[in-house]
């Protein structure tokens, strides 16, 4: 599908990549992406790992949406429809996997930690604008990415969505709000329930509790901060952290690096 020319009322949209025709059981892409951009609802007969190096993506599938760090990606079996949408511009690397190699991989798309030997390789094959691997050597690198994905840590969806309208309701307040410190007992309050209520309704429908839900939530709105150039101090107080160093822990527990060495590491800014 070839690139829509943007108007100042039609997005962008990315183009589809065809491998219904590739020879070989792997294709490895990779491109840079502009904020504001889509791509259609499709599929693929192939399995595809989808991994933001720089930036945030959103994917939707099956009426789930996937939201992925860089410390994530999110996996599309073949033959599910999925989408995406960019809010911001990313560096992205996909690798496409033969039907025959996607049965020991999960069968509904998801969202995997990716692992420093997969991030290595993409890495590695990026440097080397290798899309095709036909080298012993860069097919059994290929095969090793399948083989780390076989039994990375998974996620059903990184920051998951509610179906309830109350929960709905306090959830798109947050979004709108990152900041907002209000405990779950006044969440509740407002939505008319009681904290604990709220509490079961949070873990039955997201799977995670209240407070884990906006920790990511300002995680991910934080990895856009950085990518934008802003400082922690501004980030952390605007996120609702009455000083860095909280934020910087909070981070740190999330990435497993400070914001400054992720920005270093992911942003390429000094």
């Amino acid at each position: 599908m070839p690139l829509s020319l943007p108007t100042a009322d039609t997005p962008r949209y990315l183009r589809i990549q065809n491998v219904e025709d590739q020879e070989g059981p792997f294709y490895f892409r990779y491109d840079e992406f502009g904020a504001d951009t889509l791509a259609a609802p499709h599929s693929h007969s192939w399995g595809h790992l989808n991994y933001a190096a720089h930036g945030t993506m959103q994917m939707e599938t099956e009426g789930l949406r996937f939201l992925s760090p860089p410390q994530y990606a999110v996996w599309i079996p073949p033959k599910v429809v999925h989408s995406c949408t960019l809010r911001h511009a990313i560096v992205y690397r996909s690798i496409y996997i033969a039907p025959g190699l996607c049965g020991q991989l999960p069968a509904e798309a998801c969202t995997v930690r990716i692992s420093p030997i997969i991030r290595s390789v993409l890495a590695d094959f990026a440097a080397r604008e290798l899309h095709v691997p036909a080298t012993p050597a860069d097919l059994r690198l290929a095969h090793v990415v399948v083989d780390q994905l076989a039994v990375a840590e998974v996620q059903r969806c990184y920051l998951p969505a509610a179906a309830s309208p109350a929960l709905v309701s306090v959830l798109e307040a947050l979004q709108a709000e990152p900041g907002d410190h209000r405990s779950l007992a006044d969440w509740a309050q407002r939505v008319h329930m009681t904290e604990r209520t709220l509490a079961r309704q949070c873990q039955r429908e997201l799977g995670i509790s209240f407070g884990e839900w906006r920790q990511r939530l300002r995680f991910l709105r934080a990895i856009d901060a950085l990518e934008a150039g802003r400082t922690v101090q501004d980030i952390a107080f605007d996120l609702g952290y009455s000083t860095a160093s909280a934020f910087i822990a909070m981070f740190q527990r999330e990435a497993g690096t400070t914001p400054e060495q992720y920005r270093r590491e992911f942003c390429g800014i000094a």
